[in-house]
């Protein structure tokens, strides 16, 4: 292994650094950003425990069946079949499934691939202004989105890819859909003689989300005529009239740089930007260590960490002296995981794990099992 070169060195400043910098010199006095305006959330859950311990910066290393979630181009990089499905243990006993495959096709430059994600909880009390203690019923949330992705080697440093997708959220007695699209690049070359990747990715661009169903309807009497008696009459079905809300659109831009390259041994650095719809402008910066071949055997590990920033979180409230939440705030957006695989000719099996923290919410923990063919 090669000394550390000022080029790289200035590199990895670049990738744990230069975002954070950035951001900082961005900040003003005023404050527009819309916070809180988006609906199905559950589109941000993720797609696997490998991508949830490196955070967003991830967009940039993904080149397995979880590209299909995080960058659609990172897709065409797979070299065959295979498959992957994770669980997300969140917050408040509610739960977070995700589930791809993908096939290679067309002489290894094409990809083509499907992915659903699903979260939700049920039988939930209801209570009322006029019943506090319950009403006695119970409602359910179910929130599901599918999509199907293509992506396409255009050379042998250049892959581009697009998801197609449907989202369906059922919020006790009403119902929305939406559709949107991921696009996705990805550049793949050499610098020093170790691999880098840059991405650019697009996601959650659509159509907005707008709900229907029983829960809205409503019976309007009839107005009697001024001056006249009134007349017995049914009333009249109306609805009350909901406005729409946009889907967390996200864009991201990342790199990633092998800092360490060998035949066994990979330390890589990453780092991403991100601006989203519904916050402020935001960063991700991490690392992963794997090793193949333990012991001349086909077994292999990989440990993991990341910290995410995002600007809500970081909101200061008028008297800081007031709360006691702002080590949990500080630390909101660390990451951390690892994993076993085992790799014989075309066959691998994978086993990862993440832990998340959330900050006042606490901890969550996301479990994932791959298999390739």
């Amino acid at each position: 292994m090669s000394s550390l070169s000022a080029g790289k060195l200035a590199l990895v400043l670049a990738l744990l650094g230069g975002v954070p910098i950035r951001l900082a010199a961005q900040q003003t006095d005023q404050d527009n950003v819309a916070y809180g305006t988006t609906s199905a959330e559950f589109l941000n859950f993720g797609a696997g425990a490998r991508g949830t311990a490196l955070g967003g910066a991830y967009v940039a290393m993904a080149t397995d069946v979880s590209s299909l979630y995080y960058n659609p181009a990172g897709a065409a990089l797979l070299s065959r079949p295979g498959v992957l499905i994770g669980t997300y243990d969140y917050i408040a006993d509610t739960r977070y499934s995700w589930g791809g495959v993908a096939f290679p096709f067309g002489g290894g430059s094409r990809t083509i691939g499907l992915q659903v994600g699903t979260f939700g909880f049920g039988d939930q009390p209801v209570y009322t202004p006029d019943v506090p203690d319950g009403t006695g019923e119970t409602y359910s949330v179910s929130e599901t989105f599918a999509g199907i992705t293509f992506s396409q080697n255009f050379s042998d440093r250049f892959a581009a890819g697009i998801t197609a997708k449907g989202i369906f959220d059922q919020l006790g007695d009403v119902s929305g859909s939406a559709f949107a699209v991921d696009f996705g690049t990805h550049f793949h070359a050499d610098l020093s003689g170790h691999p880098i990747r840059f991405a650019f990715v697009v996601s959650n661009l659509g159509t907005n989300l707008s709900y229907a169903g029983a829960a809205i309807e409503a019976d309007a009497p009839r107005d009697s005529i001024p001056g006249e008696d009134p007349v017995p009459s049914n009333p009249q079905p109306a609805e009350f009239k909901t406005k729409g809300f946009s889907l967390p659109t996200f864009f991201r831009v990342g790199l990633a740089y092998d800092l360490i390259t060998g035949e066994s041994n990979r330390l890589t650095m990453i780092s991403e930007f991100n601006q989203p719809n519904n916050n402020g402008a935001g960063f991700s910066a991490g690392g992963e260590w794997m090793t193949q071949g333990l012991g001349g055997s086909n077994f292999g590990f990989a440990v993991r960490g990341s910290y995410s920033y995002t600007s809500a979180n970081k909101l200061g409230p008028t008297d800081p002296g007031t709360t006691a939440l702002n080590d949990e705030e500080n630390l909101q957006g660390l990451a951390f995981g690892g994993g076993v695989n085992y790799a014989s000719g075309n066959f691998n099996l994978g086993l990862d794990y993440a832990w998340k923290y959330l900050g006042v919410l606490g901890g969550t923990n996301f479990f994932s099992v791959s298999l390739g063919w």
